[in-house]
């Protein structure tokens, strides 16, 4: 493992000059994994498959300002740089981690650039988070223009995301190919998150509830119309009041399109977001 703080050596570090040209050439097929810190097993198995697929890969720790709309939110995102390296150590010395400074991508001007990513930004996180999807495209275009990865990992805990950053680099015409990963989940169900941390044992148990609730939705999807099923998970909720839903949705996977009714050429998705105090929450499940 090899820490770098600035761009200039990271880029220096991934990229090799042609001796006849005097330009830099990238030397190994690069794998990248975005992060903002607080690592999990879900981070960890994100990092493992991309090492498994390219010769070199990056691991950024990066909590960015941009994507946040609330500022208590960002103020207590966790953070926890020393045993975030202490679990990086494990790796070989093909992973190189990148912990910059706010100027590093942003100079002087820390402001996210406006997107149009063909609706999917007014989607579901998009009308709760107003600009999170600006922040989110605005950094992750500048690591990729520093970094140039062949590939880049996302997990689908956070789909809508995952889908926007395709567009991302569709819109920019990047290189990079977008892999999707499995949500990696604890014992009990409850999708491993860096908020996670904020949560005490009792609002983890409590927590469960939005896994058990997807997990009904979709053994239901067969049985019940699309409007049964958000008074059943509306039910769920009004049932245990020491959780808040904040929406729940079944969307086309494609275009995130709130659904009302079934097409069986149709892949559907189920999502929610609650608040377990003032902590947010998210989690998704496919159902066909």
């Amino acid at each position: 493992m090899v820490i770098f703080t600035q761009k200039e050596a990271l880029i220096q570090a991934l990229n090799l000059s042609n001796p006849e040209t005097g330009e830099a050439e990238k030397k190994s097929k690069i794998g990248f994994v975005p992060t903002m810190g607080a690592l999990h097993s879900g981070h960890i198995s994100l990092i493992a498959r991309a090492i498994l697929e390219n010769e070199i890969v990056v691991v950024s720790i990066f909590v960015n300002p941009t994507q946040f709309n609330n500022a208590s939110d960002l103020e207590k995102y966790p953070r926890t740089p020393s045993q975030d390296l202490s679990l990086l150590e494990n790796f070989n010395n093909k992973l190189l981690v990148y912990l910059p400074e706010i100027s590093d991508l942003y100079g002087d001007d820390i402001v996210a650039k406006n997107y149009n990513f063909g609706g999917l930004e007014n989607e579901m996180e998009g009308k709760h988070r107003n600009g999170h999807f600006d922040g989110v495209g605005t950094v992750l275009n500048s690591f990729f223009r520093i970094i140039n990865p062949d590939k880049a990992y996302f997990g689908e805990k956070d789909f809508q995301q995952l889908l926007i950053v395709k567009k991302l680099v569709a819109i920019e015409g990047l290189p990079i190919e977008i892999v999707g990963c499995p949500i990696l989940r604890e014992e009990s169900g409850l999708a491993m998150s860096s908020r996670n941390e904020r949560l005490s044992s009792e609002q983890k148990k409590e927590a469960v509830l939005i896994y058990k609730t997807l997990k009904e939705v979709k053994e239901k999807f067969h049985l019940l119309s699309i409007p049964e099923l958000n008074q059943l998970v509306a039910e769920r909720f009004l049932q245990n009041p020491e959780i808040d839903l904040e929406y729940f949705e079944i969307a086309d996977e494609q275009n995130l399109k709130n659904a009302q009714s079934k097409n069986k050429n149709t892949r559907y998705r189920a999502f929610i977001a609650a608040f377990m105090g003032d902590v947010r929450l998210i989690d998704n499940m496919p159902l066909n």
